[in-house]
């Protein structure tokens, strides 16, 4: 039998200068990572014991970012002592304020904070439409190297979190042609709005050489 890494949390990595919204605590995404690092080891475990590819390989990369998107959001509602998850499908944000909207369900609501997971570097995610919003975003990383045996392969993890209120004028649109969905991603200038909001940064030395010209704590 062979084990598998198993992720940490760096607390090391959290800003402690940062003013969080509503009411978020830095343990709060502490332990929501540390629910995901859980899931994914106990899960990747049985698999690699019965031969099978790990769980981060079977899934599609849409389909895991989705995947984690919803366990952060169910995390965090367990911990936030404001927040709680939209019960209403598909309903904007995410997140929402604990007795706002009639039975904690919201088509389109104002008070909360909308959760994207994302492989994408730097937070510039895929949104469904421009809006003004609290949006978080968290980058995270998994090691696809199949030259190497699963067991040896370095577990998923969570390099970056953003969280800022953002505006409709921070978007750009993208066109998708005439089959494609259209979607809105954060400018340059959005995407710097964002960074400011950085909650939890642990970019590996190659990343962090790439970026030494491009501060994360920009004006």
């Amino acid at each position: 039998m062979h084990d598998i890494t198993k992720a940490a949390v760096d607390r090391s990595k959290f800003n402690q200068d940062l003013d969080l919204p509503y009411q978020l605590r830095r343990d709060d995404f502490a332990l929501a990572m540390a629910d995901v690092y859980d899931f994914f080891y106990d899960v990747n475990t049985n698999l690699v014991e019965k031969g099978l590819q790990r769980l981060d390989d079977m899934i599609r990369p849409a389909a895991l970012s989705g995947m984690l998107s919803d366990m952060i959001t169910d995390s965090l509602a367990q911990k936030s002592r404001t927040l709680t998850s939209n019960l209403h499908h598909n309903g904007h944000p995410d997140l929402i304020v604990r007795g706002r909207y009639s039975e904690d369900a919201v088509k389109a609501g104002e008070a909360g904070v909308e959760i994207k997971a994302t492989r994408k570097s730097g937070g510039a995610v895929d949104t469904h439409g421009a809006r003004e919003q609290t949006l978080c975003v968290w980058v995270y990383d998994v090691d696809n190297d199949r030259s190497k045996p699963s067991h040896e392969r370095d577990p998923l993890v969570f390099r970056e979190i953003y969280i800022a209120k953002v505006t409709v004028a921070d978007f750009r649109h993208n066109e998708r042609g005439a089959l494609g969905t259209r979607t809105a991603t954060l400018h340059a200038d959005g995407v710097k709005v964002l960074r400011q909001g950085w909650v939890y940064l642990d970019l590996p030395p190659q990343a962090s050489r790439r970026r030494q010209a491009q501060p994360w704590r920009q004006s």
